[in-house]
Parts: structure tokens; C-alpha cells; sequence
């Protein structure tokens, strides 16, 4: 999940009530009691962070496919089981890599130390990789953006060399360039290794900034310190770079000071659509052993079918994804990253609604599907071979709402849309909220493009109208700056760490209310006619147009 993002159904509450009425925190069809329940135990040691493929795993397909069995929903593959089969390539960096620099007119430059300033790793699927005496080249943002008109690349061939980019897109005031302050997908570091493997270099190099990036060093650091998984790839990944790493930004001044460059003039230059690329007099190599097997991973499927002959084909689909980090590097004695917050709480928030449909089944036109995918820490693994592979048409599929991460500490007067004004879904979700007492709040960080960072994203990239809402930050009964100080905290303190766990402290209450709004939202779109849209300046609207013929 991306940083700072954050059942036991009651059938005589607020379901039988009018949208328009507005309840108590606990007259709500979820319930915090049972979502706690359910975290309490996703997130134990027991589960030792939920890695794909290990035995936890299988303890947590047992404990989903058990609650969604018993609230009533049918297995969610058409096959007749509550599970999708997902290939994929486990790897472990077996040995401490780290980048080793010299100049290129063989004079002395420093090495990048393993962890603290270089974390690095090899898609090429085998025994590992060696770099050798690559040129290392500067290309700026990394972006070839041919709508706007940027290229970082120009003419400069970077075949076999070693290129430095910088995070995010190019930064600017002007609105009509890359979003202005949001991000798009061009600033994603998937993208930026996706382009250089394109462009034909040997290692790509990505120099993190924290307020860029949205976290800490120590957040790329944990992510890439245990085992990671990529697709089965036909070629075994001989298409991608050799190194893919990411270096520190002190790293990088380093770096740049022993030729005598300095960094910062570089991110200057490289604001400018006229930046060329440009050698940085260094030669790189990095060794980088692997330990890798090929296993299968698993999504788990639910599914509440539809009522309407004519509607029942089309599909309403929830998603969270399961999976966390395992066991990796120790953090203050504790080693086991239980992933409480991100994700154990937006697997039972979609088990809540879960439940919600399954108690007002006969009510519903559309099929409602619940997507509880795997490797979403690995870069969406899970989300997107469903993409690939959709078990129901995505032509059909009418809406994907993916919940990642929960509020938990306590009641909130807004909710946030990530990526607001994508489609108008932002507006079913401002009725939906209205009618409980509540606003809807734009991304208040678009530039860290939370969008283009969870398991709704490969739905909107082959055109499935997706949402991704975020908790508020107005908190009922608190200071002003409470809920932004939660954050600050959590991403320091606790994503991707160890110290993500289950507290005695947490409130539900809120995460209860946002739950039941996204149930409300999906309940209309399941008893309705309607296909939400998206908007005329969204990036996807051309490829749902060309899924529909047009229409």
C-alpha cells in the first residue's frame, strides 16, 4: 500500500432506513467490534506478516473463505472454488550488493554501502546478475512524455550504461504539465524501470527523497529485504535492466561531488523540457546473487450473484489486497512486519461489507465480486493478473473499489478521494456521504500519487471506473492537525515496520462509518441501471470507450 493511506451484520439498523437519514456511530449494518476481530487475527504473530506462498498464506485463505462461507457469498471462481491461482517468481537477494563507482578515468569514487545508501535487485529471472564497469548516465526525471511534450531522453542512447533518475514527475506550477501538483503515472518509479529496460540500459538507479516519495528511506529499505515476487515472465526477465536499485539522496550528492557536479544543479537542469542527458564520468558494477522458485500465490474470490437475469452478468467489484512483508529485518527486537493497518484492515473491511450484501442478497440486480488479492506489496501482482485474467468480463465489470487500509483512530466529518475527479463515482460517493452528514475532501497530497500506488490501478488501466477513498482528516471531538499528526506518525513510525500492529488504542468507530458508506455506494450501483463514467480529462476514458465499441 502506499505510505500516510489509511462482522457481524445488524438487521434491524440503518439498512432498512432511508439514505437521507443519519445515524449514531453505532447504529451502522458493520460492525468495529467484528473488523477488530478480524485484524486481531490477520495481523498475529501467528500469520508472521502474511507473505505470499508461505504457510501463512494458507491460514489466511482458511480464515476469509471460512467467514464468507458462513455470512452466506458463493466461492468466487466460476470453476466453483474461493480462490484464483497466481504463478509467480519468488526471489531473495542472497548476498549484501552494493555499488561499487570508479571514475572513468580510473581514478577513486566512493561505494555505496548495501542498505543504508543502496538497495538494489535483479528482475532477471536466475541465479543472479553482475554489472560491470557500466557508464553512468544522468537522464533527469526519466520521463518520455510525448503529450506533453518532455522527453529526458532526447537522442542520447543509454543502451548498456547505467542511468540516474530522479523521483516523481518533473515538478510544476502549471496546471496543464503532468497534472500540475498531481502526479501522474510517468512519476511512478514502476514506470521510470519499465522505460529504461525499454530504452535498452544495463542498471537504473533511482534516487529516493522522502518528501517526494511520501516515506522514509527505511520504507524502501524493509520493502526490499525480504522475499520479493514478479509475474512468471515467458523470458525470464532478460527484457529488464540488469540493476534495478535505489540510492539515497546523500547518496547521491556523494555521487555527483566526486566528479566535482553538484546535485542540486542537476535537479535544477532537469525542470527544464530543453534538459539533455548527460555522462556523469563514473563506471558502475554490482554483483547481485539470487535465490529465487517459482510458486503459486492465490487471490481469494467471493461472490454475492445478482437477482436480474438481465443485470446478474454485471459485476460490482471490491478489493483489498491480503498479503504484507513476512519476516525481515529485525526493527527494536521484532522482526515480524504483521502489516495490521496495511493491509489486515482493509481485508475485514471488504469481509464487512462482504457480509452486509450477503444479508440483503435478494435484493440485488447486479453480481457483487470481492477481490482479496496477494503481492499487492510487490508491485500489484495480484490485482493485475486478475486484470489480466478477469474471471467475469471486464466490460461488465461496472465499477472496482479497493480499500487499502483503514481510519483507526475514531470518527471523521469527511472522507477522502484519491484521485478525485477521475470518474463520477466521486459524485455517487458526495451523495452517499452527504446523506450520512458527511463531505467528501479531495487528495490533499496529489503530487505523491496515491493513485497509481494500489490494486484499483490495474483495473483503471484496462478501463474499469475505479475509486480509491481515503480516511478524513476533520476528526469529530479532536484538534484541528489530530489526524495529520496520526498520519506523520504511522508513516514514520510504523509503515512497513514491525511496529505495525494491532493497538489497544485503536477507534473503529470511524473506519465502521467509512465502511458503510462504501457499502451504501455499492449498493446503489448493484440495484441500479446505472454505469458510472469517466471523466472527459481522465486518462482511462479512452480505453473504456474502446472496450465498449465506442460507446
Amino acid at each position: 500500500m502506499p505510505a500516510s493511506r489509511f462482522v457481524v451484520i445488524a438487521l434491524c439498523l440503518s439498512l432498512v432506513l432511508p439514505l437521507s437519514h443519519t445515524v449514531a456511530a453505532d447504529d451502522l449494518p458493520i460492525s468495529a467490534d467484528q473488523m477488530r476481530a478480524d485484524v486481531e487475527f490477520l495481523s498475529s504473530d501467528a500469520l508472521a506478516g502474511r507473505a505470499p506462498a508461505t504457510r501463512a498464506e494458507k491460514q489466511v485463505i482458511a480464515h476469509v473463505t471460512r467467514v464468507l462461507k458462513e455470512a452466506g457469498c458463493e466461492p468466487g471462481n466460476p470453476n466453483g472454488t474461493f480462490v484464483q491461482e497466481v504463478p509467480m517468481y519468488g526471489f531473495t537477494v542472497s548476498n549484501a550488493p552494493a555499488l561499487t563507482l570508479v571514475k572513468s578515468d580510473g581514478g577513486a569514487a566512493p561505494t555505496l554501502a548495501n542498505g543504508s545508501e543502496f538497495v538494489g535487485w535483479t528482475l532477471r529471472q536466475g541465479a543472479g546478475a553482475e554489472l560491470s564497469n557500466a557508464d553512468l548516465v544522468f537522464v533527469g526525471y526519466g520521463v518520455e512524455a510525448p503529450e506533453y511534450g518532455w522527453n529526458d531522453y532526447k537522442d542520447v542512447d543509454v543502451r548498456g550504461k547505467v542511468i540516474v533518475m530522479l523521483v516523481n514527475d518533473p515538478p510544476s506550477a502549471d496546471e496543464s504539465l503532468f497534472g500540475g501538483r498531481a502526479m501522474t503515472y510517468y512519476g511512478r518509479w514502476t514506470y521510470k524501470f519499465e522505460k529504461a529496460a525499454e530504452k535498452g540500459a544495463a542498471g537504473a538507479i533511482l534516487v529516493h527523497n522522502t518528501e517526494a516519495a511520501g516515506y522514509p528511506w527505511a520504507v524502501v529499505e524493509n520493502s526490499w529485504s525480504g522475499e520479493q515476487f514478479d509475474v512468471v515472465r515467458a523470458d525470464r526477465g532478460e527484457a529488464r535492466c540488469v540493476l534495478e536499485s535505489w540510492i539515497t539522496e546523500d547518496a547521491a550528492r556523494k555521487l555527483f561531488q566526486s566528479t566535482g557536479r553538484s546535485f542540486d544543479a542537476a535537479k535544477l537542469d532537469a525542470l527544464s523540457r530543453d534538459f539533455r542527458p548527460y555522462p556523469l564520468g563514473l563506471k558502475g558494477s554490482a554483483s547481485i546473487q539470487i535465490k529465487s522458485r517459482t510458486v503459486t500465490s492465490h487471490n481469494i474470490v467471493a461472490r454475492v450473484p445478482g437477482q436480474d437475469a438481465a443485470r446478474a452478468g454485471e459485476t460490482v467489484l471490491y478489493c483489498a489486497h491480503w498479503d504484507h512483508l513476512g519476516i525481515g529485518k529485525p526493527t527494536d527486537g521484532d522482526s515480524i512486519y504483521n502489516g495490521a493497518i496495511d493491509n489486515a484492515s482493509g481485508v475485514a473491511g471488504v469481509m464487512a461489507i462482504a457480509r452486509a450484501f450477503a444479508a440483503r442478497k435478494q435484493e440485488l440486480k447486479r453480481s457483487v465480486l470481492f477481490v482479496f488479492t496477494t503481492a499487492e506489496e510487490s508491485g500489484l501482482l495480484g490485482s493485475a493478473h486478475y486484470a489480466e485474467n478477469p474471471l467475469y468480463p471486464l466490460a461488465s465489470t461496472v465499477a472496482a473499489i479497493n480499500i487499502d487500509a483503514l481510519n483507526v483512530w475514531g470518527r471523521t466529518r469527511d472522507m477522502v478521494v484519491v484521485g478525485f475527479g477521475q470518474s463520477d463515482l466521486d459524485d455517487m460517493l458526495a451523495e452517499v456521504n452527504k446523506a450520512r452528514g458527511r463531505t467528501l475532501t479531495p487528495d490533499t497530497e496529489p503530487e505523491k500519487g496515491f493513485y497509481y500506488r494500489s490494486d484499483h490501478f490495474p483495473f483503471a488501466k484496462k478501463g474499469v471506473p475505479a475509486l480509491y477513498s481515503d480516511s478524513g482528516s476533520d476528526f469529530r471531538d479532536r484538534p484541528a492537525g489530530y489526524g495529520a499528526e496520526r498520519r506523520r506518525e504511522y508513516v514514520a513510525e510504523r509503515y512497513h515496520k514491525p511496529q505495525d500492529e494491532l493497538d489497544d488504542t485503536w477507534d473503529l468507530s470511524g473506519a465502521a462509518e467509512d465502511m458503510t458508506i462504501l457499502y451504501e455506494l455499492g449498493f446503489k450501483l448493484a440495484t441500479s441501471d446505472r454505469m458510472p463514467q469517466w471523466s472527459e480529462k481522465s486518462e482511462f476514458k479512452r480505453v473504456r470507450d474502446a472496450m465498449l465499441g465506442g460507446k
